[in-house]
């Protein structure tokens, strides 16, 4: 550490409120734990759990970082005394405890994965958080198969993007919803067999008609609440609903549970940051053995939509909220 800067900048959230909390501050660069990386970070991802955590209604667990940011890429700078892998000079992409939003960021090494071959700090950034969230919740815990039809909500978020594209490449039949004709356009482009208008169709009734009433064994849901009795119509028998957020708020008002029994249908969610050390290492094993060899095939891989520079946080923020991006939305932090 002795050739390390003592300070760094990183972006304070104060106690919390609208994008115009977020200003770059000063602060003591971290120290790696044990079983930690310290990673000079070039470019760091946004994501609407750092909404949430800014805005106060997302706290970090005990023991994390209090500053914003879920995933970074850069370069290793120092290592605990228990890191095997990576060495100083590795360039590496991670998902964070927290912290990302910062000049240097720590990470557990089993949550950090070497860039994928021909990558670039952007898109190697881009990749953590959604990336470990799809795998676990489409593949872990909605048990997707090959061959099997899958519905997700949200196409043009960067957990869509990255749903439609890993469903597409492991064998599924993939239907996606989105807010304007020009997303489902979008959808379409980055592997979607059909894209539904979520604000001009009944996303139920289109999948009844594109099912031939059968409906869909999968369905990946970030909207919560105000899905839940149509997302119920949408699954056909031994159907999966996976919950990974609550956008359309988290109480299903009057919900008609019949369908849950009648056709065995299972409703399950997770979180991804609560996770221990070694669940999130585990995920991150999955990827480097099945998906990374297709990122490095360019068979799948992040859309990027805009990079502001880092002190521009908040107008990175204010973008996350309007809904108008296509993919992800980036902090440039350094070369």
């Amino acid at each position: 550490m002795t050739a390390l800067p003592r300070e760094m900048t990183y972006i304070a959230h104060g106690a919390g409120g609208g994008a115009e909390v977020l200003v770059p501050a000063r602060g003591p660069v971290p120290v790696p734990q044990a079983d930690e990386v310290l990673i000079r970070v070039m470019v760091a991802g946004v994501n609407r759990p750092d909404v949430q955590q800014r805005s106060g209604s997302y706290p970090p667990p005990p023991g994390a970082s209090p500053i914003i940011g879920l995933e970074c890429a850069g370069e290793v700078v120092a290592t605990g005394a228990a890191v095997s892998r990576y060495r100083v000079g590795d360039r590496v992409c991670a998902l964070t405890n927290g912290g990302a939003y910062a000049e240097y960021c720590t990470a557990p090494e089993a949550q950090a994965l070497p860039w994928p071959a021909g990558y670039d700090a952007t898109r190697a950034a881009a990749l953590p958080e959604t990336y470990f969230t799809v795998w676990a919740n489409l593949f872990g815990h909605g048990r997707m198969q090959a061959g099997e039809t899958v519905l997700i909500h949200g196409g043009t978020s960067g957990i869509g993007v990255t749903a439609i594209q890993l469903a597409k490449a492991f064998g599924a039949r993939v239907f996606a919803t989105a807010g304007t004709d020009a997303k489902c356009e979008a959808c379409r482009r980055f592997g979607a067999d059909a894209a539904i208008n979520y604000r001009t169709q009944d996303f139920a009734e289109e999948v009844k008609r594109l099912t031939k009433g059968k409906g869909v064994d999968v369905i990946l849901d970030m909207v919560g609440g105000s899905y839940f009795q149509r997302n119920l119509r949408s699954l056909g028998w031994d159907g999966r609903l996976v919950l990974i957020a609550f956008l359309g708020g988290h109480v299903a008002d009057e919900a008609d549970l019949r369908p849950i029994m009648l056709r065995r249908l299972t409703v399950t969610g997770s979180t991804m940051r609560p996770r221990s050390t070694a669940q999130k290492g585990a995920i991150a094993a999955a990827l480097e053995e099945k998906v990374w060899p297709l990122l490095a095939r360019g068979e799948c891989g992040p859309e990027i939509y805009r990079t502001f520079p880092l002190a521009e946080a908040a107008a990175a923020h204010r973008l996350m909220e309007s809904s108008e991006h296509i993919g992800k939305i980036m902090l440039k932090v350094a070369d």
